[in-house]
């Protein structure tokens, strides 16, 4: 649906970065940020005055919402229309490379024999008959006799 399909009680109920997506999906171009809260502002029928003091939170409000981009120049435009080229050359492939052995390096440090204490349990007297636990007894709560205390 168009904005000009809505009724000006069901815009005002929109917040600003919605008007904003649509404004960028119906003109189908990029728009520098006073431009395009200009056409918000005129929706909304703000004042000058309320456009000065609310341009601020309007930069940030994109910002923030990851359906916008800002591009090159202070143009914005909707994400979906642009997708991300990551352009690396051989240096900075190995520098990545580099920082993440660094990384990897500092998260699981190699193990070093001479710190590492092991303790292993080598009593000799260890006697199987010898248990500590045989005289232990397990008896269900059915089976326990209640106990009175005088």
């Amino acid at each position: 649906m168009k904005l000009k399909d809505y009724s000006q009680a069901e815009i005002t109920a929109m917040s600003y970065d919605d008007i904003a997506f649509m404004i960028l999906s119906e003109e189908n171009k990029k728009m520098k940020i006073n431009e395009l809260f200009r056409k918000v502002a005129d929706i909304y029928q703000l004042s000058d005055d309320a456009f000065v003091s609310q341009i601020g939170d309007f930069f940030e409000l994109l910002s923030t919402d990851q359906r916008f981009i800002m591009l090159e120049d202070g143009y914005w435009d909707l994400k979906s229309k642009h997708s991300a080229k990551i352009i690396m050359d051989e240096e900075d492939e190995e520098d990545m490379l580099n920082e993440t052995l660094e990384e990897e390096e500092e998260e699981y440090p190699e193990d070093n024999e001479e710190d590492e204490e092991i303790y292993y349990d080598t009593d000799e007297t260890d006697d199987p008959d010898d248990d500590e636990l045989q005289d232990l007894v397990v008896v269900d709560e059915e089976d326990e006799e209640p106990t009175t205390i005088v």
